[in-house]
Formats: structure tokens, sequence, C-alpha cells
């Protein structure tokens, strides 16, 4: 079965969790609201279930390849780039200003977790050009603004961010590429980077590198990097492209998974010094940067939503398909399709419940995107903000940690077939491991969310999402179906073991650090764990308002089945987090090096 986008799912998170009717209100926003919506996302769908996956396992199959300093990406890719670009999609999000069509995040979070369920290596293409186009937004000069966006706008030319060095993984205060400034405006840079997305390819005319380095005489550390703009090709005055810059493509890297996506090492001036431009002031370029990477955060979630429902949906298929032993219960008098015995379908409710929360929880921290950088009143800007800084990690991280356990599962329900490549289940789990690492591990998700989300404030903004997870307890309350009942009953519990770990965190932060930065990636997953739970409690109770109305009975239906699973095998979780968080950090810290 090829991949059928949830466009259905994804406009009940829309209209129901996330408001989009309110986000609609949002001057510029006008013309975005539900019926919008929906038009979007079937053209989306319809684009990449017809041109985009098909691709995927051809591209695992027939990865990018390095010749003779050329990167050649799988069959097809060329040409399906080439309609995405024609077809607008690179722009849906980007302001109408540079040619884009300035819709809200909250309609293109859901036309980006397509793309990627449809093909992973390929949508990191445009996902990097989007984080580019990001940082030249907010610190790029009018000049540019003007030479560059209308082209990456477009997807004429793509984007990428051009950070790691061999001996500067996540530590950027390691960086050594040198920008030695020419007296004209420009910079000459010097150095290799490494792990480079989509860093040389043949799909598009221009590939505009964003680029971190030290200009001479810089500060030591992360105070002392600048960010700039090295086009593969150099531009002119009138945007017609002129000479290759000094940055050339040695190699490109043989990976687990995203086999198509060719992940490139530059080297930046071997024959004279690669041109560059500085983005904004020197000495800023982390603060740039992190403008990319907080764009790509949360777009690298979306990855892991996207992976764990394509998992998901060829693991249903399979199920359905595939027929063996007898129903333990005597339903069926002879070998049934697996799908009938009951640990298959625990494990495909899993899927299917973590999938739906983490989507939720998306939805619902793209509007908050929305509201955050668009909304006239100042007060709402910034709840809206801190709202969605909190939510970050926990979308990066939880949905990440989320789709490995999903793809495994996906793996496990087809059991040794699973193993075996040609079912392209493997695929999903292999594709899956990146994302864990990539702009920023779990661990450093988890020290942002302990450190600067929850300690800084003493735990101010944790506890207000507490208060409104309560707020929904009680309107749950008030409900006496058996779905309700049990979510409230595992949302309460959740909730308050969250709290414990929240106290936890900010009174032991500064006092035993070790302590409670062992416990950070369990506090990150009790708080991912609770969010999308909160959400799908959400969910619940509008899935059970509209179902005695809904024309569609069915889905209303699977909606509370799936959150009331959701509350009883993967919100249960928590009280063991918890336990490992407040109680465990001893243990993690005291083995003696030595006996490692």
């Amino acid at each position: 079965m090829s991949y059928q986008a949830p466009v259905k799912d994804m406009l009940f998170c829309m209209a129901e969790l996330a408001a989009l009717d309110e986000v609609a209100k949002i001057p510029g926003f006008e013309d975005f609201g539900v019926e919008t919506a929906q038009a979007v996302l079937e053209e989306c769908a319809k684009f990449n279930e017809g041109v985009i996956a098909p691709l995927n396992f051809e591209g695992d199959k027939n990865p990018s390849f390095f010749k003779g300093g050329k990167v050649t990406t799988t069959p097809g890719f060329k040409e399906a780039y080439r309609q995405f670009s024609e077809g607008g999609w690179q722009g849906l999000q980007h302001p109408a200003d540079h040619g884009g069509q300035g819709a809200p995040k909250t309609i293109a979070a859901a036309c980006g977790e397509m793309i990627n369920s449809a093909n992973l290596s390929f949508a990191l293409c445009p996902l990097l050009t989007d984080g580019a186009i990001e940082a030249l937004l907010t610190a790029g000069s009018d000049e540019l603004k003007r030479v560059y966006l209308p082209k990456m706008v477009s997807g004429e030319w793509t984007g990428s961010m051009n950070l790691t060095e061999p001996q500067a993984g996540s530590d950027l205060s390691l960086v050594r590429t040198r920008a030695e400034p020419q007296g004209d405006g420009t910079y000459k840079i010097f150095g290799t980077k490494i792990f480079i997305t989509w860093g040389e390819h043949d799909v598009a005319d221009n590939i505009v590198h964003l680029v971190l380095a030290r200009v001479a005489g810089a500060p030591e550390g992360v105070k002392g990097i600048s960010l700039f703009v090295a086009p593969k090709f150099m531009v002119g005055a009138d945007g017609s492209l002129g000479a290759r810059n000094d940055v050339h493509c040695v190699s490109i890297e043989h990976k687990l998974g995203i086999k198509a996506s060719p992940t490139a090492v530059l080297q930046y001036g071997d024959h004279g010094g690669a041109i560059g431009y500085l983005v904004g002031e020197e000495n800023r370029g982390l603060e740039y940067m992190f403008i990319m990477m907080n764009a790509a955060r949360y777009g690298v979630g979306v990855q892991g939503i996207a992976l764990a429902e394509r998992a998901y949906q060829k693991a249903v298929q399979y199920a359905k398909d595939r027929v063996q032993s007898r129903p333990v219960d005597g339903s069926l008098p002879g070998a049934a399709p697996i799908i009938h015995h009951p640990d298959v379908k625990r494990m495909l409710m899993t899927m299917r419940a973590l999938t739906e929360g983490c989507r939720a929880m998306a939805s619902v921290a793209a509007a908050a995107y929305d509201a955050a950088h668009a909304h006239p009143d100042a007060d709402v800007r910034k709840q809206n903000q801190a709202f969605y800084e909190f939510l970050v990690p926990l979308v990066k991280g939880y949905s990440t940690e989320m789709s490995l356990e999903v793809t495994s599962l996906g793996v496990q329900v087809h059991g040794g077939m699973g193993f075996i490549e040609e079912t392209g289940a493997a695929q999903y789990y292999r594709d899956a491991k990146i994302l864990t690492i990539y702009e920023g591990t779990t661990a450093i998700q988890a020290n942002d969310l302990v450190g600067r989300k929850t300690a800084r404030d003493g735990g101010a903004t944790a506890r207000a999402i507490a208060a409104q997870i309560a707020a929904t307890e009680a309107r749950l309350s008030d409900r006496s179906s058996a779905a309700a009942r049990s979510m409230l009953k595992h949302l309460k519990a959740a909730r308050e073991a969250w709290l414990e770990a929240v106290g936890f965190v900010a009174s032991n932060a500064k006092g035993n650090p070790n302590a409670v930065f062992a416990g950070s990636v369990p506090y990150l997953m009790l708080a991912g764990n609770l969010v999308a739970g909160w959400q799908m409690a959400r969910a619940l109770m509008a899935a059970e308002d509209k179902a005695a109305a809904s024309a569609d009975l069915p889905f209303m239906n699977a909606k509370i089945t799936t959150a009331r699973f959701y509350a009883e095998h993967i919100l249960s979780r928590t009280g063991a987090l918890r336990d490992a968080i407040v109680e465990g950090g001893e243990s993690a810290n005291a083995m003696a090096l030595e006996s490692f």
C-alpha cells in the first residue's frame, strides 16, 4: 500500500485543538480558515501521494552518489523537485513580500508532515531551505533579502546550514572556520564543514550556504562566531548566476538511513577563499543560527510524526493481509489475519496513539507560534512565545524518540518479514534513528528544557501549563463516559507526577546539577508524554461532543478509543519516569569511571 495522507486527522487537530479559526482572525491570516486549510491539505496530499511517495523506496535502494566533485541524486528526484517548486510548496509559509503565500505555520506544518511521510530524504532539502529563509528574514540586510529570498522562497535555489566541523560537533564554541574581511564589505571564508544536509546536489540551480565562522580577532568561544551567506554560485546585481564560489563538496556520507539525502563534506577556501557576506552583525552568528535551528528542531519533530504515520499505515495493511494462527478467543475456526490477535492490536494501537498524540501537540505548538509572531496584542504574543518555546524541545525530543518506538513496532508487526529490506518496514526504522540526533540530540533538547525552560524561571512556565491541564481535568470530570473517566484518572496522575519532577528540577538544578541532569531525558519524556496526552484528552472531549451530530461517526469513535488507549497505555508510563527523575540521580552518577 502506498502512503495516504491523514488529512481528516490533521484538519481535526487544526479545527478542534489548535483553534485555526482563531488563528485566522490574526491580521494577515484572514484567508486561512478551515475551508482554505482543507483545500491546501487535499492538494498537498495529492502531490505527495502521487509524486513524492513513490520515490521513497527507490531512494533507499539507489541513493544519491558522489563522483568527480558532483552529487547526482536518486533518479526521479530532480523532476519531483521541479514540480515541488513550481507548485509553490516551498513558499507556503513565507511572506508574500518575497513571493510566498503567507500561510500560518498551523497549516504549513501539516503539509510538512505529508512530505516527510512521503519521502524523508527528499523533504530534508526544503526543510533546510526553510531554516535559511527564516534566518535571512530575521537578520539579513535589505540587500541580502533582495538578492536571495525571492529565489529561495520560490524553490529555485535551496539553502543549507553549515555548523558542524570535524572537531566541533554540538559544541560550537570549537568552530575554527575563519572569515577574513576584504575591505569591500565581503569576507573570504576558509575551513571544513561536515554533515551538511543537501550541501551539494543537482536538483536546483544554486545553493545558498549559511556558514558559521570566526572573524580575525573575535572573542573566544560562542561569543566570537559570525554568520555568513556563501552561495555555491556568485549572484550578479540583477540576480543572474556568475562564477563558481570557492566552496566544494569533497565527499558525501554513507549512512544508516536517509540514504537519498546527500550529506556533504564541504571545503571552503582551497582555491583562494570562498566569498561570503555577513548576516547581521559580527559575533552574533550563533544567535541568528538559533533561528534556523529552532525552525529546524520543530521541523524534525514533525519528521518523527511523519515517519511514525508511514510505519503505522504499512503495519496496519500487513496485519490485515497476513494470515497466521487461530484467534485466542476461538472467534474464527482457523488461521486469521494477524490483526485479530490481541498483541498485534496492542502494538497497532500504541503506534496510532503515539502518532496522533504527537501530531496534536505539534499542531497546538504551531498555532502558538503563529500567535507569538503575528498577533496584534503584545501580551498575547508574549504568552504564546513562552508556550511555544517550552514546547519546541518536546515536539523535537519526544516526537523523535516516539518515532523510534513506533517504527520498531512496525518492524515487529511484520515479524521476520520486517527484517527483510524488500518489505520496506526496516527503512522507516533506519531513517528514524537520525531524528533523535540531528539538530541537537535528545539530551541537548532535555538540557534546554531543564536549564533554560524550567530551572531559569523556577518552574513558572511549567506550572502554568500544569494549571491549563488541570482546567482540562475539570472539564473531564463533568463527563460520565468510561473513556472520559479513564482519561481523567491517568491525566491527573501524570500531571501530579510532572509537578513533582518540576519541583525537583527547580529546587536542585543549582545545588545538585548532576542529579538533575541525569534525569533530564526522563524529564523531557514525561513532559512530552503529558502534553501529548493533554491534547488527546481535549481531542476525546471534542470527539464526544461531535459524535452525535457528526457525519463521520466512525472517525469520532476511533478518536475516543485512541485517546482512552493513550491514557491507559501511554500516560500510565509517567509514574515510572517521575521515580527515575526524583529518585534516580544518585545511582546514575555513582559508578566509578574506571568501572565502566
